[in-house]
C-alpha cells in the first residue's frame, strides 16, 4: 500500500472541494480566431462529433460563473493536441477529438496544446485566473492509449499491443481500437511518465484526473507514474477513473497503488437504481455502507461521488421518457441533496446545475447555452432542460444552495458517518448522521409517495461517538436547512423524531445551546373552527417562506374565536429575520391565508432569550 500523495495538512482542503467537470470545446467560445486551427475539417458546431468552438479563452471568461455556483475545483477534459480526422478505423471517420482523449503524442514527448482550444500561454493564463479566483485546477491525462494515427504510432510501432478483445483482457487489448501502450516495456513506461512530468512541471496544476486507470497495469502506477509525477510536483491530488460499478472492493487496488481517490461508480450506480430509476433507497444506503466498510472513513471522504459525467447519459435521462417532469425534478433534488451530504467529494458535470438533459455520448455533450450565464437567461423555460414546475434558474438555485449548505457545515465534508434508517424493503426512506467537532447533522431522504414519520435512534446508534451523543440530549432541537420538511425536529427518548413529506429532502443541523437563543413569538388572531396559526419566515429555522415547513403555533387565553398563539424558535444570536403569520387551512377554502401588511422584522438578542408580540394584520 502506498501513502497518500497529498500531505495530511491538505486533506481537509480536498475534502471540502466541489469539482466541476467541463469539456472546453462545449463550454464557451472566447476566441473565434482559433476555431479552424489544427485539424482540417474539424470545426462544425452542427456536428456532435466535431469541434464547436469552445476554448480556454472562453473558459477564462466564465470562471466567475463556476465560482458563483459554489464549485471550487475546475476539471477540464484533456488539453492535448488531437489526431487527424481520417485516421484509425473506418468506423471513426468523420469524428474529431473535441473531447481531448485522442492525443497526437510524438516521440519527442512535447506537451502540445490542441490549437482549437488555445496556446500554452492560454493554459498558463487559465492557471493564474483559477488560482486568483480561489479555485483549483484538475488536469485530465491519458497514458493508456494515443489517438488514432498519432505520430508516435508510426514512430514506435513496437510500443503498442496487438489487436485483441478488451472484454477478455482489458489491460493489454486496445480500448475502442485506440493504439494501446505497452507500459510493461520500460522504454514506454519512461516515455509516458516523462511526458506527464513535462505537463505538471510546465503548469501549476493542483491535481490530475487520470483516464482509463483499470486498463493499465497496476504496477506501472505504483512504480513509475505516481512517484514520477509527484517528484515533479509534490502534493498533487491524484484521482483515478476506475469505471467499475460493482462494489468498493473493485476500487481499492488502485488506492493501494497510490491514488488518493477514485470515482465512486458503484455509488453512482446506486444513485441511478434508487433515485434515477425510482427504485428503493436500500441500494443507496447499501452502497454507501459498502464504501465505508471497505475503504474506511478517511479514504471514503476523498472518494469522488457523481450523478453523471461525459461517459454516461445524464442523470436526468435515467427515469426514461415515461416519467413526468415533476417526478424527475423531485428525484433530482433528492439526488443532489444526497450527493452534497454523503461522505466524499461531489463532482458536477457542466449543465447539471441547469437541469440539462442528454442521452448517451454524444448527446450528453451539448454546448453550454448562451442564456446560461445570467439569472435573467436562466429564468425562462428552455427546451432540453428540466421543467417540472420550474426553470433552469430553479435548478441552479437549488444546486447552489445545496453546495452552500455542504460547505457551511463541517460535518458534511469531513464528518463521521452513521446510518440511521434504511427502507429494508419497506417505505423508501433513508437517513444518516454526520458529525465533526461541534458540527452535527442528520440528513433524511423520502423518495416514497407518502410522508415518513420515523424516530431516528441517536443514543442507541453504535456509529455515533460518545461525545456527539453527550451533545444530543433529550430536548435538543435540530433545524432544517432546506425547504420542504418541518423546520425543526426534537430529540425525545434518545431519538430524533422527524416527519418528512413525500419526495422531500431534509438536512437537519443541531442547534447548539451556545450558538442559538430561544425566541418566543406571540400573535393575537381570530381563527375559524379548525384553523391554526403558523409562523413563516426567510430563515431555515422559520421554514424559508415554505408554508409546508411553517412553524406551528399553540393557542391559549382564547376569548371566542380570538386567541393568543405562541411558538418558540431557536435562532442564531443577533440575526435579523423577516416573517409573517399565516393561517392553515386558509379562509374561504384556500389552503393558506397570509396576513396582510409588510413583512415583520425581528433581530434576535446576542444572548439569553427573546420575545416578539404582535397582532394579526388583516
Amino acid at each position: 500500500m502506498q501513502p497518500q500523495s497529498i500531505p495530511a495538512s491538505a486533506l481537509d482542503t480536498w475534502r471540502k472541494q466541489v469539482i466541476y467537470l467541463l469539456l472546453p470545446d462545449r463550454f464557451a467560445n472566447g476566441n473565434t480566431a482559433n476555431d479552424n486551427l489544427g485539424q482540417p475539417n474539424c470545426y462544425d458546431p452542427a456536428n456532435p462529433t466535431k469541434f464547436h468552438g469552445g476554448d480556454l479563452a472562453g473558459l477564462r471568461q466564465k470562471l466567475a460563473y463556476i465560482s458563483g455556483l459554489g464549485a471550487t475545483t475546475v476539471w477540464t477534459t484533456p488539453l492535448y493536441k488531437q489526431t487527424l480526422i481520417n485516421s484509425g478505423a473506418a468506423a471513426n471517420y468523420g469524428n474529431c477529438g473535441y473531447h481531448g482523449y485522442w492525443a497526437d503524442f510524438n516521440q519527442a514527448g512535447t506537451a502540445d496544446v490542441e490549437p482549437k482550444l488555445g496556446t500554452s500561454a492560454d493554459v498558463q493564463g487559465l492557471m493564474t485566473d483559477i488560482h486568483n479566483s480561489g479555485m483549483k485546477y484538475l488536469m485530465d491525462m491519458v497514458v493508456n492509449h494515443s489517438g488514432y494515427g498519432a505520430q508516435i504510432v508510426s514512430q514506435q510501432p513496437s510500443w503498442f499491443h496487438a489487436s485483441c478483445d478488451p472484454n477478455v483482457d482489458p489491460v493489454n487489448c486496445p480500448l475502442a481500437g485506440l493504439p494501446d501502450f505497452r507500459q510493461e516495456n520500460s522504454a514506454v513506461a519512461s516515455y509516458l511518465t516523462t511526458l506527464s512530468k513535462t505537463w505538471v512541471s510546465t503548469y501549476a496544476i493542483d491535481g490530475i484526473r487520470m483516464d482509463t486507470v483499470k486498463h493499465v497495469p497496476t504496477s506501472y502506477w505504483q512504480t513509475s507514474w505516481i512517484p514520477g509525477v509527484l517528484a515533479s510536483r509534490p502534493g498533487m491530488f491524484l484521482l483515478g477513473e476506475v469505471f467499475q460499478t460493482g462494489n468498493a472492493a473493485q476500487l481499492k487496488p488502485y488506492l493501494d497503488a497510490g491514488f488518493d481517490s477514485t470515482f465512486n461508480f458503484p455509488l453512482r450506480q446506486a444513485f441511478v437504481n434508487s433515485l434515477g430509476q425510482g427504485g428503493s433507497l436500500d441500494s443507496l444506503a447499501a452502497a454507501m455502507q459498502d464504501t465505508i466498510g471497505t475503504l474506511g472513513l478517511d479514504r471514503t471522504l476523498l472518494q469522488v461521488n457523481l450523478l453523471d459525467n461525459h461517459d454516461v447519459q445524464r442523470f436526468l435521462n435515467e427515469p426514461g421518457p415515461g416519467a413526468a417532469e415533476g417526478v424527475i425534478r423531485t428525484r433530482y433534488h433528492l439526488a443532489m441533496g444526497a450527493l452534497m451530504t454523503l461522505p466524499g467529494i461531489p463532482q458536477l458535470y457542466y449543465g447539471d446545475e441547469l437541469g440539462m438533459y442528454g442521452g448517451p455520448d454524444p448527446d450528453n455533450r451539448h454546448d453550454m447555452p448562451a442564456w446560461a450565464w445570467t439569472d435573467t437567461g436562466r429564468s425562462a423555460a428552455q427546451t432540453n432542460f428540466l421543467a417540472g414546475g420550474g426553470t433552469p434558474k430553479t435548478t441552479f438555485d437549488d444546486v447552489k444552495n445545496l453546495i452552500a449548505v455542504r460547505q457551511g457545515n463541517e460535518a458534511l465534508w469531513k464528518g463521521s458517518y452513521a446510518e440511521l434508517w434504511r427502507p429494508n424493503g419497506g417505505q423508501s426512506m433513508f437517513a444518516f448522521y454526520r458529525g465533526s467537532g461541534t458540527s452535527r447533522m442528520v440528513v433524511a431522504l423520502n423518495s416514497s409517495a407518502s410522508a415518513a414519520n420515523v424516530a431516528l435512534d441517536i443514543q442507541g446508534n453504535a456509529g455515533i461517538s460518545a461525545s456527539d451523543k453527550a451533545a444530543i440530549t433529550n430536548g435538543s432541537t435540530f433545524s432544517n436547512l432546506v425547504a420542504g420538511a418541518p423546520g425543526t425536529a426534537t430529540v425525545s427518548g434518545g431519538k430524533l423524531n422527524v416527519s418528512v413529506p413525500a419526495g422531500t429532502l431534509a438536512i437537519y443541523r443541531l442547534n447548539s445551546s451556545a450558538s442559538t437563543v430561544n425566541v418566543t413569538f406571540k400573535a393575537t388572531a381570530s381563527t375559524s373552527l379548525g384553523q391554526n396559526l403558523y409562523l413563516s419566515g426567510d430563515r431555515a429555522e422559520l421554514g424559508s417562506w415554505n408554508t409546508a415547513s411553517a412553524i406551528p403555533m399553540t393557542s391559549s387565553n382564547c376569548s371566542g374565536s380570538t386567541c393568543t398563539w405562541t411558538a418558540s424558535v431557536a435562532l442564531p444570536p443577533s440575526v435579523t429575520a423577516q416573517f409573517k403569520f399565516i393561517k392553515k387551512p386558509g379562509d374561504s377554502g384556500a389552503s393558506v391565508t397570509w396576513e396582510g401588511g409588510s413583512n415583520r422584522t425581528y433581530t434576535a438578542p446576542a444572548s439569553g432569550t427573546g420575545s416578539y408580540t404582535g397582532t394579526w394584520q388583516p
